[in-house]
């Protein structure tokens, strides 16, 4: 493994990068953290090139303005580092908010993509006006703005599946803690606003893939990327277990990652099985 510091307009990017082979970006949702991945990225980098990072602002990255950061800046991020370490394109993997930051920069940058795997992106905005689900984002910013970010932090955890049955890397936890302001504090209100550019999704000369865990169905999370697969036209396909298996069964996760990687990278679009 390599790493380093990317220099981008007004931020240095920590970054990793494993193995060898096609370029395989990864983005990390809520904590911006390279170390989500750590295990998955090991375990890929005999097939890929395996690149993560902090996003801007989190972690060992640089660039808290302390205003409002929008997704265009996280998009526009993604393709610097796709430019910079991945010679101009990458296939894109994103979880959560990461699969918000994903499905932005294939909008705005398609040029920079061979492919795009966006799991469980909580795109709340896609789902029914009268679903509860739609009041995810303002809840937590009120609970932000009344007890700080314990109050929310707390909140969110509640909300995912599968948090407190297994046990965080203790450095990535520590980070996480440090970050938890700049989520709530910077980048919460652009993934609140998010709603998905679906023409230019489902215009894409690439594949787009959105994924979801088994054991999510149901969540504020994992039903929108039902409901973007069906807008746009994409393959809807099941990952095993939770928001962050990734963390929970890293082997696991990559297994599955791994198979889904190598049929988008050689375009061939996995079948489209009957969405839940």
């Amino acid at each position: 493994m390599s790493s380093g510091t990317f220099e981008v307009d007004g931020a240095g990017l920590y970054y990793e990068v494993r193995g060898s082979g096609p370029a395989l970006l990864m983005i990390s949702g809520a904590g911006g953290d390279a170390g989500y991945y750590t295990e998955v990225a090991a375990d890929l980098a005999d097939a890929f090139t395996v690149i993560t990072y902090d996003r801007r602002g989190n972690s060992r990255s640089t660039g808290r303005s302390g205003g409002p950061m929008d997704l265009a800046r996280q998009a526009s991020d993604a393709r610097a580092l796709i430019d910079g370490l991945a010679d101009g394109r990458a296939l894109v993997f994103g979880n959560s908010g990461g699969a918000i930051i994903g499905l932005t920069l294939a909008a705005r940058h398609p040029d920079s993509l061979v492919g795009l795997i966006a799991h469980e992106p909580p795109a709340v905005n896609v789902l029914p006006d009268d679903d509860p689900a739609r009041g995810f984002f303002a809840d937590l910013a009120g609970r932000y703005a009344e007890g700080g970010a314990p109050a929310a932090g707390r909140r969110f955890a509640e909300t995912v599946r599968g948090e407190g049955t297994y046990r965080w890397p203790d450095d990535l936890w520590r980070r996480f803690l440090g970050n938890q302001d700049h989520l709530f504090g910077a980048e919460w209100q652009g993934f609140a606003g998010f709603r998905p550019d679906e023409a230019a999704l489902a215009a894409a000369p690439f594949p787009i893939v959105l994924a979801a865990g088994a054991e999510d169905r149901g969540t504020y999370y994992a039903r929108p990327s039902v409901e973007i697969a069906r807008r746009i036209g994409a393959p809807w396909v099941e990952f095993p277990g939770i928001h962050m298996e990734f963390l929970r069964h890293p082997a696991r996760f990559a297994t599955a990652l791994r198979a889904l990687a190598t049929w988008v990278r050689s375009d061939n679009r996995p079948p489209q099985p009957r969405m839940p």
